[in-house]
This record gives structure tokens, sequence and C-alpha cells, in this order.
């Protein structure tokens, strides 16, 4: 093989002459066959690609030694907020380096605790994952969920808390579902489609969800259908009980759209009809918990950065709702019930910020809390006095404290032993104007005494899009990063949740390319204000975020160095024909409405590369289970990225073999993929040093 600097020989890529219509303008597909994961060729190509990608990052000296470092620092005790069911509390746990976390459970928080199930002895590898879980009301049952090879698919089953043993119950063909126990602890809620074709049940497209309730001890067919809509092939139903056990409430999108129908059924009464209180998705509501007949809920309506409302299901028109806390400059992000009062999560400015009402809606306080970051948790029942949070930032790992809810006090009670000080690291935040003049918030994180010389490695991440925001997080990864003089860069763009639903429409489907004039206005940011320049410049995201990435690179392959698009949705043609991405219409828009399909094909990475271009560096990633975003976009932007390429800038991907959409990955496979990820921006973007810890 040519040495890294030499122009790499890639593998061929078969051309079909696949054609495709769209509202009269003629669209070649030529590796339309890489749609088909199982084929013989597919196959071949897939491991012709990962020689040529492995071999290539064999050759990075530094790339064992990132591997070390990130396993060196990766390797310290990571605790999740402990809850609490019955008389007993859970918490999950990973000792530092076990592929997957571990369910505890104990009956006192100084107690003895024990293990209720490790996934890690489920497969050798690590590819069987825990993907969901419900406690029953007496604490006494687990029902849970567990994925293979990271695929969306879960199988349910049921375990004793008591003795550890499963029961018979089996649940097959559950998807974007969780489970809901009744109070009397002899069944639970969840929702499941069709059993899917055995051989393509990665790809085909998953429609008519439906809402089921299983008795325990029974067979699944035995299982009583509550709730599903022939009419209505793309409603997805989420059935939840109320704490006091009376209702369950059912949650209905079409998408993923925020915007949502909520129905509930009176459990008291036997075969009570399901009753449609909000029947229009004119807005998102989301279920707090109930007084009797009075139902809370979190809405957008009339109020894009939410308020909190009460409706009285004996009195339900419109006119009758009451509003308990009204929109206010800040994002309302979620609401629980603690001590008889609302727990209400604001974002300002993409920063937490936690504040207690009284169920008037009167203020209480705000949560003091330890700086400037991530704060979420907060759970349990109505009455409790206690709860529990984990505060991160980009140089603090989660950290939980309990708090009182009546003294408003807040003590640690777990913190994370990490290998690293982190005084020697900063965090700003700056705003930027992007290309419309909109101000766009920048998190910045790096080593202290910086030099803005413009010769910073630098890592701009983003997603912007689906109304998720991109809050500070702690990463043992981007610590990495940093310690090799890296510098971290997470701009708020619009399409996320940041600033509410006005700025998640403001990325959306005709306004979809405002997102990458954000993410690229902050590219030139940096580079103005001498933290980088193009050649030291890399653009990094997953899924959504890979989108971006590819729509970043295609559209300025000048201004960056190095381009890392992880399993991203590259085909913005074909995407709503696989699995469950229809349901991203209401984000993107679709190429069968002409005015959409204009502004699909404007800016689909796969149908923007240019021939005879020199684009950025580029190391794309996906896996052969990711049955989310499927492994064909990420395949077909390859095979067209390395036809298009010219000069010596390598342009590869790297396929992961058992291991889907990045859900319940193995550690053993995060650490290997970032260290891969590391190793290459060392090629790239020709950073001298690497894993140099500050002096202290």
């Amino acid at each position: 093989m040519p040495s890294p600097n030499q122009p790499l020989n890639y593998p061929p890529s078969r051309k079909s002459d696949q054609i495709d219509e769209y509202h009269g303008i003629k669209v070649a597909d030529p590796y339309r066959w890489l749609e088909d994961p199982d084929s013989e060729e597919t196959q071949s190509w897939v491991e012709a690609q990962n020689n040529i990608t492995f071999s290539y990052l064999n050759q990075i000296s530094q790339r064992e030694e990132i591997k070390g470092r990130i396993s060196k620092l990766w390797n310290y005790e990571k605790y999740s907020t402990p809850f609490k069911e019955g008389n007993r509390y859970f918490y999950f746990k990973n000792d530092g380096l076990q592929n997957q976390s571990v369910l505890y459970t104990l009956n006192s928080l100084d107690g003895e605790p024990r293990v209720l199930i490790d996934p890690n002895t489920l497969s050798e590898d690590g590819t069987i994952a825990l993907s969901g879980l419900a406690i029953s009301h007496d604490g006494n049952l687990m029902a849970y969920g567990l994925s293979t090879s990271g695929s969306d698919w879960t199988e349910w089953k049921v375990r004793d808390i008591e003795t550890g043993e499963d029961l018979s119950d089996l649940i097959q063909w559950v998807k974007f579902s969780g489970a809901s126990w009744t109070h009397d602890g002899q069944g639970f809620f969840y929702s499941r489609y069709d059993e899917p074709n055995v051989t393509s049940q990665l790809e085909d497209i998953n429609y008519y969800q439906k809402l089921y309730y299983h008795k325990l001890g029974t067979p699944q067919g035995d299982d009583i259908l509550i709730y599903h809509r022939p009419d209505q092939k793309e409603w997805m139903f989420g059935g939840g009980v109320t704490e006091d056990g009376r209702y369950l409430i059912i949650s209905v999108n079409e998408s993923t759209d925020p915007k949502n129908l909520v129905f509930y059924q009176d459990l008291q009464t036997p075969d009570s009809p399901v009753v449609e209180l909000i029947s229009e998705f004119e807005a998102n509501y989301s279920f707090i918990d109930n007084d009797g007949s009075i139902f809370w809920f979190r809405t957008d309506l009339d109020a894009p950065r939410g308020r909190v409302i009460a409706i009285d299901i004996n009195n339900p028109a419109k006119e009758y709702w009451q509003e308990i806390i009204p929109q206010t400059s800040e994002t309302l992000e979620a609401v629980g019930l603690l001590n008889n009062q609302f727990v209400v999560d604001y974002l300002k400015d993409a920063r937490s910020s936690i504040k207690i009402f009284n169920l008037d809606g009167s203020f209480v306080r705000e949560v003091e809390l330890p700086g400037i970051g991530s704060a979420g948790g907060f759970g349990g029942k109505r009455y409790d006095t206690e709860t529990f949070y984990v505060f991160t930032s980009f140089t603090t790992p989660s950290t939980i404290y309990r708090y009182n809810m009546v003294s408003g006090e807040s003590t640690l009670f777990r913190q994370p032993q990490v290998d690293f000080n982190p005084e020697l690291y900063e965090t700003k935040q700056i705003f930027y104007s992007s290309k419309d003049g909109t101000q766009v918030p920048m998190f910045i994180t790096h080593k202290k005494g910086l030099v803005l010389d413009g010769n910073n490695p630098t890592c701009l991440y983003g997603y912007g899009g689906f109304g998720a925001s991109l809050t500070p997080n702690f990463s043992i990864s981007n610590l990495v990063w940093m310690e090799m003089g890296g510098v971290y860069a997470v701009p708020n763009l619009r399409g996320g949740g940041e600033y509410g639903e006005e700025w998640h429409q403001g990325g959306t489907k005709l306004n979809k390319q405002n997102v990458f004039d954000d993410f690229i206005a902050a590219a030139e940011w940096l580079i103005e204000n001498k933290y980088t320049r193009t050649e030291k410049l890399a653009i990094s995201g997953g899924s959504n975020g890979g989108l971006l990435v590819g729509a970043a690179m295609t559209q300025r392959p000048d201004l960056f160095g190095a381009a890392l698009p992880a399993v991203g949705v590259m085909d913005m043609l074909r995407f709503h024909k696989f699995t469950i991405g229809w349901a991203w219409c209401s984000d993107y828009g679709s190429a069968e409405n002409p005015e959409e399909f204009q502004a699909l094909y404007a800016y689909s990475p796969l149908h923007n590369l240019k021939s005879g271009t020199p684009y950025p560096a580029t190391m794309i990633t996906t896996a052969d289970h990711d049955d989310r975003v499927v492994p064909a976009h990420s395949f077909k932007f390859a095979a067209t990225l390395q036809e298009a390429h010219v000069g010596e800038k390598p342009v590869l991907i790297r396929i992961e073999t058992k291991a889907g959409h990045g859900a319940g990955k193995p550690t053993t496979k995060v650490i290997e993929e970032i260290a891969d990820k590391w190793g290459f921006l060392v090629r790239a973007l020709e950073i001298e040093s690497v894993s140099q810890p500050p002096e202290e």
C-alpha cells in the first residue's frame, strides 16, 4: 500500500445505469445496489473498503498511544442517578471499561448493592445491550428490553427482582417503545410492530405501530390490543400509567415532529373507551402528572419556548384550560412533580437553569447549580421530599447530587475520580453572526493559556435538527483531544431546541440551509478569531449531524482540513424509503413534494459531490446493523466521493460490524472508533504531538 501521503487506490465501485425522475428532473443513482447490505457484492465492497481504511489507519503510529490514553482516562467508575420504586433503590454502574453498564438494586442508600442484571454476561463481545427498563409500582418486578448488535428492534423479558430469575414472559418486535406497569403489577403496556420479514428487517419500512397490554404469564399472542389506527400507518403510540394508577395516558406522534395528540383511558372502569383529549396535531403536549381529573401538561401551544397548563378532563374544552406557569425568555425543557411542587428545567442560552414552583404557579426558588453546565435527573414521586440530579460541563465529569426539596440544599452524593485536573481547562460561550445576521451561541473549550495564532487543531461539532439541544457535556474523547492541544467547539445551530420551537422550525424543510449556514459561519468565526485555520480545522457530527458535515463539506470543501461524518443521512431523496426514515419528513420534507424536492436536491450531500473537486480528508463512519440511518447512505456517499475527489487527501469509510446507530455500543468498540478518528485527524491536520496532559 502507498504511504499516507500518496493518493490511494480505492476499491472499484460498480456503476449501474439506474436513473430516477423527480418532477421532471432525471437523477442518476449508480450505486443503488449498495442499498442491499446482505448481497455478496455489497459485502465484498465493505470488506475491500475496510481493508484500505484499516491499512491506512495502521500506519498512523500515534493511534495506539491515543487509544492507550483514552483507555486509561476512561477507566473510572461511572454511576447513574439512583431512582426508587416501592422500597428499593436502583442505579446503573460501570466499573470503568466494562462494555455495558450493570443494573444494581439495594434496599437503602447505604445498604449492600446487588446485581440485578449484567448485560456483559449476555454476549462475549458486549453487543447485547439493555435498551429499556420498567420497574413495577411495588418494586418487585422488572420488565426489560434487550437490543442485539445495536439494532432498534428490542426483545422484552420480565425478571423477579427478589430472586433474580426471569419469568416465562417474552415480548418481541418492539421498537421505539418503553413499558408501563399497571399498579396491580399484573401486566404492562407497550407498543410493537407486526413481525417483519426476517431477511430484510434492518431495512424494511416501519408502519402501523400498535399499543398492547401484556398480562403476566400469558403468551404474547394473547396480548390485548388497546389502540391502533389502520387508517393512520404513520401514527406511533406511547402508553404510560399515571402515578395514581388511575389513567393510561396515550401520546400519539406521526413523525419526529414534536406535535402530538393525547388520548387517555380510565383504568378503573373495565373496557372503558379511549378518550381523545387533544385530537389535533397543533402543538407539543407532554404529560406531567394529574390530581384526579386535573391533568398538567408542558406545552408549546401559543408559547414556542414552553409553558405549563392544566386541563380538567371533566371540562376539556380549550376555553377552560388554565395557564399555571407562563412562557418566559428561557426555554422550558422538562417539568417534574416532587414535594407537591413543579421542578422546571429551563435552558438559558443552552445552559441549565432549574426552578421550583408551587402548584398554583408561584415561584419558590432556583436550584443553585455548581456552575455553568447541564443538569438532569430530579426524578421521583409526587410527595417525595428528596431527589437526585446529575451535573456536568465540558470540564466536569457527571457528578451526582442529593437535593432536599424542603430546604433547597444540594449535597454531593457521588463524584467520579477522573485522572485529570479540570482547573487546567476553560470553556467560554461566544455569539457570532450567521449568514442572515442571526446571532448563534457557541461553546469553545480548550487548555488554559491557548495562543490565538491560528495554528490550533480544532474540532467543530454540530447537530442542528429535530429540536435537540446541545448542552455542555463531559467526554473523555474530547478531553483527550484537548490534551493533544485541540480546541473543541460546539455551536447551537438552528434546527435545535435551544431557543424553543421557533429556533427548531428555523432549521427545517425549506429553512434547512440555515443550519449549514450557521455551521459554516461558526467555522469562519474560529478562523477569523485566530483559533485555527482551514488546514487545522476538522468538522464532526453524527446522524443528522452526519448530514450536517456532508452538506458543509460539499458546499465549502475549501473551508475544512478534515471531515468526520458519522452514520449520516446522505441521500436526501430516498431516506424516507427505509425503516423509520419516513418520520423525518417533518424536519426534512420529502422528495415527493415538488417544492421540498428542490430544497433537498440543492443540499443532499450525495447529489452535490462534484467531480474533479479536492475535498477535505474524510473518514466516513457507519455500522452494518444500523437500522435507524441505514448504512446505504454512507456506502453510496463514500463510493461517489472516492470517484469525485482529486488530490492526495484520503477519503475513507470505516464500517463497524455487529453495531448499529450508536446506542448500546460496547465500550471496546467506542474506544477503538475514537482512537481511529483522532488518529486520522493527527495525520490529516498534521498534529505534532499527542497525549500531552497539561502541566500542573
